[in-house]
């Protein structure tokens, strides 16, 4: 029975085809040698347009091409038992054949483990192509009603576990990269709304969803469809809704620090934190210090860095306050935030200086952080300092050789003005000190030095021990 039906779909494909005009084959005129003609070189098959060949089989296996608004059906073998009874039933039947999929604009992401709804299993899904590999995806049109398009994506390795060298879950992190690339094709396919299985791991697949769709567009004219990704049946809904806000909670700081530098101000900065934190929670606080304050905190070795630019500099502290116990000791979150880094007077090379925007890091980090502890209702005390400016070279910039005085008292021989990030923290760390913090926590972009160390460092951790 599965081959009669293989073999059905087969046919039907073969009258589609047949019914498409062919080129005729291009003429060759041969020169006689003799009294009887040399018979003319063979023919060769003219290669088909690009439209046509976008047309052939593939590993997407396409019975529909109604999505969308496109009329073109495109039929084609489907080389799945179980599935190709699927795909003739409904290839026969008026329901696939005279319908457009517009109005029913979703689709499923599943794991490599198979259709259950379909009852297929991951060999009969072998027969379409070769196995799939970790993160790789394969599409599948018009198999079900109510999902016009499927994308099946590979999981890797089942006794994926913690990889105690890196300290994460390779297993999980699988699961992030393979919901990723499947909500992605489904973004390239142009569907607004997107259904994904848990694979096991609900938090890990809402995360991989959220992280996966993100993109920097604010200032493109032409914006990908933006998709909605939401958990398929009845599965853990309260981890799928950790998840989405744990990764939204990276999607601040990646926003924060892709935004242009000319928008990225240290006041627009602060401006965007605070809109995120007030909405947060109500336990909630935000200062955003302008320069008179600065000097009012003797703060001579930020202002030092600050001065070289025409942006004002701007003192951001938030507070979350979580804990019943309103005098318990704070957690002290410090981040680094220079809005763009030219290097000041020991100016960088020209190449990838744009990158540069983006050496506010630190603070994008400790202030996402905190938006999300907010939102989690995390019952902790914690406060985030971020040192806001720009470094720029200019009549007024710190010059190498330069002494500065800090906010505790000492101070700081200038030799390279590109060593702009220990400058500015070092009066954020002495103010962290006021608020008789339980621990204090330091976040900063890697400088040059520590890259040369290692260049596949994901972060350098330090203390006074």
């Amino acid at each position: 029975m599965n081959s009669v039906a293989v073999c059905s779909l087969s046919r039907i494909r073969c009258k589609a085809l047949a019914r498409e005009p062919r080129r005729a084959p291009r003429r060759h005129s041969a020169t006689p040698t003799s009294a009887s003609k040399a018979p003319p070189p063979r023919a060769r098959t003219p290669r088909p347009p690009p439209e046509a060949r976008s047309r052939q089989p593939s590993d997407t296996c396409s019975l529909e091409g109604g999505a969308r608004g496109r009329a073109d059906k495109m039929f084609f073998l489907l080389p799945l038992p179980a599935l190709g009874r699927v795909a003739v039933r409904s290839l026969i039947g008026k329901r696939f054949c005279n319908r457009s999929f517009a109005a029913a604009d979703m689709t499923k992401v599943l794991s490599f483990k198979g259709f259950s709804k379909w009852n297929v299993q991951a060999d009969h899904l072998g027969i379409s192509g070769p196995p799939l590999k970790a993160g790789k995806t394969r599409t599948f049109h018009g198999l079900h009603e109510d999902f016009p398009s499927v994308v099946v994506v590979g999981l890797g390795k089942k006794t994926a576990a913690v990889n105690d060298q890196e300290n994460w879950h390779e297993g999980k992190e699988n699961i992030r990269t393979a919901v990723a690339a499947g909500c992605r094709q489904v973004q390239e396919l142009e569907f607004s709304s997107v259904e994904v299985d848990p694979c096991g791991d609900a938090q890990a697949a809402a995360e991989g969803a959220v992280l996966g769709l993100y993109e920097y567009d604010d200032l493109k004219q032409k914006k990908k469809v933006m998709v909605s990704a939401q958990l398929h049946g009845s599965g853990d809904q309260e981890a799928w809704g950790k998840g989405v806000l744990f990764a939204s909670g990276q999607n601040l700081a990646r926003h924060l620090m892709e935004t242009p530098a000319n928008e990225m101000t240290p006041t627009r900065f602060a401006e965007i934190i605070e809109k995120n934190l007030r909405g947060a929670s109500s336990n909630t606080e935000v200062y955003i210090r302008p320069r008179s304050w600065i000097e009012e905190q003797e703060m001579g070795s930020f202002l030092s860095v600050a001065k070289g630019s025409e942006e004002p500099p701007v003192f951001l502290e938030i507070h979350y306050k979580g804990s019943p116990n309103a005098s318990e000791p704070p957690l002290v979150f410090v981040g680094k935030g220079i809005t763009f880094d030219s290097g000041g007077i020991s100016i960088k090379a020209a190449a990838n200086m744009d990158l540069m925007r983006a050496d506010m890091g630190g603070a994008a980090t400790i202030c996402s952080a905190i938006v999300s502890a907010a939102k989690l209702s995390l019952p902790i005390n914690v406060v985030g300092l971020a040192p806001l400016c720009e470094n720029m070279p200019s009549g007024k910039a710190n010059k190498p050789g330069d002494v500065v005085r800090a906010k505790n008292g000492k101070t700081i021989q200038v030799d390279n003005t590109d060593a702009e990030g220990r400058l500015i923290l070092a009066d954020a760390l002495c103010y962290a000190h006021t608020f008789n913090p339980k621990l204090i926590i330091n976040a900063a972009t890697l400088t040059g030095v520590f890259a040369e160390m290692s260049y596949d460092t994901a972060a350098s951790i330090i203390n006074q021990d």
